[in-house]
């Protein structure tokens, strides 16, 4: 009875949004994006225009561009919000200034660098056998995961893979809460680190909708 009465909630909840808000600026695809963990008006994203942008998302609009030396594919923020990390193609990782919006430092690596990971306390996950088969059965993939992201509260779960289709399911039970359209395969999905809204970015080859970012959950106004 529990997991029926969240169900219905969650069902509200997504009947009242619109499908997207979209954020326009980039000039070309946005590989990576994440939420500002101690600001979460604040969405940084990492693009092959050798750039990052900060956005505001009470306003849809950059509230800063940094130019780059090179295509960006990876983003993280600092866990006190003070710094963004983003790595591009050739390896180099910048540390930006949030306040001053410049760069700081860089680092430049001899091997790939494909993911950059906030050094952030993690809530411990059960390792049951149960729990692994559960968690599988969120959803049946034909194509490979590109990318998934877990809520703010660890309910639900967004994965995405290259069947141009975003996938929202209830992690306890598996089922399956709502489901974004794509014209594209899906780069990136981020949860906003306090209320249910779902950045996202896709693989946009066509020139009008390169560098599109999207927030899927903001109420609709009607």
């Amino acid at each position: 009875m529990l997991v029926y009465l969240e169900l219905i909630i969650y069902n509200i909840f997504f009947s009242k949004t619109k499908d997207y808000t979209v954020f326009r600026g980039h000039g070309a695809s946005v590989d990576q994006l994440c939420w500002n963990p101690r600001n979460p008006d604040q969405l940084a994203t990492a693009s092959g225009d050798k750039t990052v942008r900060i956005w505001d998302a009470r306003t849809n609009k950059a509230a800063a561009t940094v130019n780059t030396k090179g295509e960006n594919i990876n983003i993280c923020w600092s866990p006190d919000g003070s710094t963004i990390a983003v790595g591009n193609k050739d390896d180099l990782v910048t540390f930006i200034d949030v306040k001053t919006h410049r760069s700081k430092a860089e680092e430049q690596f001899k091997f790939e660098v494909n993911e950059i990971s906030k050094d952030r306390l993690q809530k411990s996950l059960d390792a049951t056998s149960d729990a692994r088969i559960q968690i599988a059965d969120i959803r049946k993939l034909e194509w490979p995961v590109r990318t998934l992201s877990f809520s703010n509260d660890g309910k639900m779960l967004a994965s995405a893979s290259e069947d141009l289709v975003i996938d929202i399911a209830e992690v306890e039970t598996g089922e399956k809460l709502h489901q974004i359209t794509c014209d594209s395969p899906t780069f990136t999905v981020a949860w906003h680190p306090k209320r249910h809204l779902l950045a996202y970015a896709c693989d946009d080859r066509r020139d009008r909708d390169a560098g599109i970012v999207r927030v899927f959950g903001f109420p609709s106004d009607t």
